[in-house]
């Protein structure tokens, strides 16, 4: 069971109608025009029914799109997703004491921090919820209900974590765990290494999830390899699949160790989701995972967010692009593959049908101002997302200087307030 349930590409059919409302799929068409590709090509994009209906040469698709859209300087890819993220605690930061759970307070929060992240492009979000303690469901609830609120917007998934699953303490977090399940939480979680028993707790994770049809989703720091080896040996072959994370810890140890557990990982077909912009831990787990190793040995990589602006993170920004920018500029990744973490990788971790500029796919884009993927990730600041064949989100940035005679002799470009654009 994916996160969202999601359909396999099709193209749209002869009924004559348009078919469903805006929140179902985005009815109405919408031609793409003069946008860029990471091929080089320049495009137009027109979509329909929530999917790419056709791709062809800058001014060849007919033009009866009920919305046109001008991309002209902007490049054209396929959305990013947010694989890992807090939004029950986001933008807490300032609160200046106890983190509010009242449901109205997690709601808020949680549907300011998924528009947030959806102006960025991330137009699928997964976020972790904490329950159990004297919040219970409370704020599952409330995370819950702000999915549907924000249903045709972006598609929120929620991860279940409850703090003890082992025990006497345990029983009524397994407990609630399954509750859960049945109230809407699509993926199983938790953080095993606040458990006494951390292995006992994966054990009865994966038994719910096996009971239920649903990925697991773990935040672990990933510093102890024989822990890692256990959860290596339950996971293997559990469908659809288990994902942990942020495993900066994997980085502290010897590089020999390191390799057996990464190698192990794969073998398991355990992903690793990364998060690259300070995690969502404390001070003293700050670290990146080892993306370089974990690739090497076949791990499927994907990056996300972690904390939003709360106290584990107060700086967070929640950009996969920007995400996607540090594994280039310091894990030494081609942008194409840094990018691929927060956008192929990252959907299929959340089990999410694939997304390419072609025919069929599923409407999921983001435009951002920029001729190519690396200048894109270095200054990526004005942006249109396209969300089940409907535009969602604009961010426009205008960056103006004063008149300089060298900048009008030397031609350099110039980006003002007269520009034309979406």
């Amino acid at each position: 069971m994916s996160d969202s349930q999601p359909q396999p590409p099709r193209r749209r059919g002869n009924s004559g109608g348009s078919g469903g409302s805006a929140a179902d799929g985005g009815a109405t068409t919408v031609l793409l025009s003069g946008a860029r590709l990471t091929d080089g090509r320049t495009v137009d994009v027109r979509l329909g029914e929530g999917r790419i209906e056709a791709v062809g040469t800058a001014g060849s698709l007919p033009s009866y799109a009920a919305s046109r859209v001008d991309l002209s300087g902007f490049l054209l890819l396929p959305a990013p997703a947010e694989p890992h993220v807090h939004s029950d605690t986001a933008l807490t930061a300032d609160a200046g004491g106890p983190v509010p759970y009242a449901s109205q307070d997690v709601q808020q929060r949680t549907t300011q921090a998924a528009l947030l992240q959806l102006g960025h492009g991330a137009t699928a979000q997964r976020s972790h919820v904490r329950i159990g303690d004297v919040h219970g469901l409370g704020p599952l609830e409330a995370v819950l209900q702000a999915r549907r609120s924000l249903r045709g917007l972006v598609d929120l998934s929620a991860v279940a974590v409850p703090r003890l699953l082992t025990g006497t303490a345990g029983a009524d977090g397994l407990a609630m765990l399954r509750d859960a399940v049945k109230m809407g939480a699509t993926v199983v979680g938790g953080c095993p290494d606040l458990d006494p028993d951390p292995a006992g707790y994966v054990e009865r994770v994966l038994e719910v999830a096996a009971e239920h049809g649903c990925p697991v989703d773990l935040h672990t720091e990933g510093d102890d390899p024989a822990r890692l080896a256990r959860l290596a040996a339950m996971a293997g072959g559990l469908r659809p699949g288990v994902t942990i994370g942020p495993c900066g810890g994997l980085s502290r140890l010897p590089l020999e160790v390191a390799t057996r557990t990464v190698e192990a990982l794969a073998a398991a077909g355990v992903g690793v989701v990364c998060q690259p912009q300070g995690g969502c831990g404390g001070i003293d787990q700050r670290g990146v995972a080892p993306v370089r190793l974990l690739r090497a040995a076949g791990v499927r990589l994907a990056a996300g967010s972690g904390a939003l602006r709360d106290v584990a993170n107060p700086v967070g920004r929640g950009d996969p692009l920007e995400a996607a920018y540090l594994l280039a500029s310091q894990s030494g990744m081609r942008p194409q593959d840094a990018y691929d973490t927060v956008s192929a990788v990252a959907r299929e971790t959340m089990g999410l049908p694939e997304v390419r500029l072609e025919a069929g796919f599923p409407a999921e884009l983001v435009a951002v101002r920029g001729e190519r993927l690396s200048a894109v990730l270095s200054l990526a600041y004005s942006r249109v997302v396209v969300h089940r064949g409907r535009v969602v989100a604009r961010t426009s940035a205008v960056r103006e200087y004063c008149d300089t005679v060298a900048a009008v002799e030397l031609e350099l470009p110039r980006q003002g307030r007269t520009e034309t654009g979406p």
